[in-house]
């Protein structure tokens, strides 16, 4: 007798991205991410509008990820969600709708961790990625989060290091702000950085102890910087943008890389991820490569597509979770503080 196939729809709602994705024998069938330009008006998430946005999307984002899967809903064999970290009305949303989806087809629900999630995108089955051994190291670096993760497998977990206040990405965002990129400001920053001098200007590193992070004090530091110049050169940003991004870049990597450094060392790992949408950067990728050569790593960079918030790392830790019968009931809620 023929074995039924085994398809898990993932949702992912934490922020302002709406997201579906059904994956089948660690392969995503389909990926569709709904992104919600609304935000760019007011610089930033507005966490009421993201949720009402959720509403609106949600549905007509599974319907299509369904369709170019070539699957009805009754093929399902599973709904995997995000019931954490990230906010809580934009949770609500995609946990309420799999509950829902859960008890009409009367399919188990399988409650992701967000945070995990974006690391166990490296067991997506793809032919531009091999999947990394345990134990191994991660970076998760985002916009909401700076963590070194110690992975032992795909459900143990050890955070070993995170930030004391803000994460990588929204010192990338704010940062951009004060020199007048939109929001999000990571990318732009990137981009511009390629044609500047990563050497002309020298901002503070933060003093942390052990494996943790801190931002806050080299945000307050680029801001003294840039109204003390623009004091004496009112067209200061226009004339040296791009070096001022090269060499904003150029800390915000190196603390993060000083970091993992350490986090190897500590831990004898030379197994190392990175994940989350800061992972996308082309400065944090191309010193993770030099690293690499320098530490003896064997180095895992995801996607560009599986780096910022997406639904194909939910299904893809849906589909572990359904492979150990981790499955959550309708008790389970949306939690914005969920830990690893």
């Amino acid at each position: 007798m023929e074995t039924k196939r085994t398809y898990i729809l993932g949702i992912e709602s934490s922020c302002d991205d709406t997201a579906a994705a059904v994956i089948s024998d660690s392969i995503i069938l389909s990926n569709v991410v709904a992104s919600q330009s609304i935000h760019e008006l007011y610089g930033g998430v507005v966490p009421e509008l993201a949720s009402r946005e959720h509403q609106k999307l949600i549905l007509p984002v599974v319907e299509k990820v369904l369709k170019e899967a070539g699957i009805s809903v009754n093929d399902l064999s599973a709904v995997a969600f995000t019931n954490g970290p990230g906010l809580v009305g934009s949770l609500m949303v995609g946990t309420s709708f799999a509950k829902s989806m859960s008890l009409a087809l009367d399919i188990p629900l399988i409650s992701v961790n967000h945070m995990q999630a974006h690391i166990l995108a490296h067991f997506i089955d793809d032919p531009e990625n091999d999947n990394p051994d345990f134990p191994f190291l991660a970076l998760t670096i985002s916009g909401g989060h700076t963590q070194i993760v110690k992975v032992n497998s795909a459900f143990d977990m050890q955070v070993l290091g995170e930030t004391l206040d803000d994460a990588a990405g929204e010192a990338f965002d704010k940062s951009g702000k004060v020199i007048g990129l939109k929001y999000p400001a990571g990318p732009q920053i990137d981009k511009l950085s390629k044609n500047g001098d990563p050497n002309k200007y020298t901002f503070t590193k933060p003093k942390v102890d052990g494996l943790n992070f801190s931002f806050s004090g080299l945000k307050t530091n680029f801001l003294n910087f840039i109204n003390k110049e623009n004091r004496i050169n009112e067209n200061f940003i226009n004339d040296n943008l791009n070096s001022i991004c090269a060499s904003l870049q150029k800390v915000i990597v190196e603390i993060l890389m000083d970091k993992l450094v350490l986090a190897s060392k500590q831990t004898n790992i030379k197994t190392i991820v990175i994940c989350g949408g800061v992972s996308a950067n082309s400065k944090v990728r191309s010193e993770l490569k030099i690293n690499s050569e320098k530490y003896g790593w064997k180095i895992h960079i995801p996607k560009l597509s599986y780096t910022t918030d997406n639904a194909a790392m939910i299904a893809i830790t849906g589909q572990l979770k359904f492979e150990s019968e981790l499955f959550s009931d309708l008790e389970t809620s949306a939690n914005p503080r969920l830990k690893i």
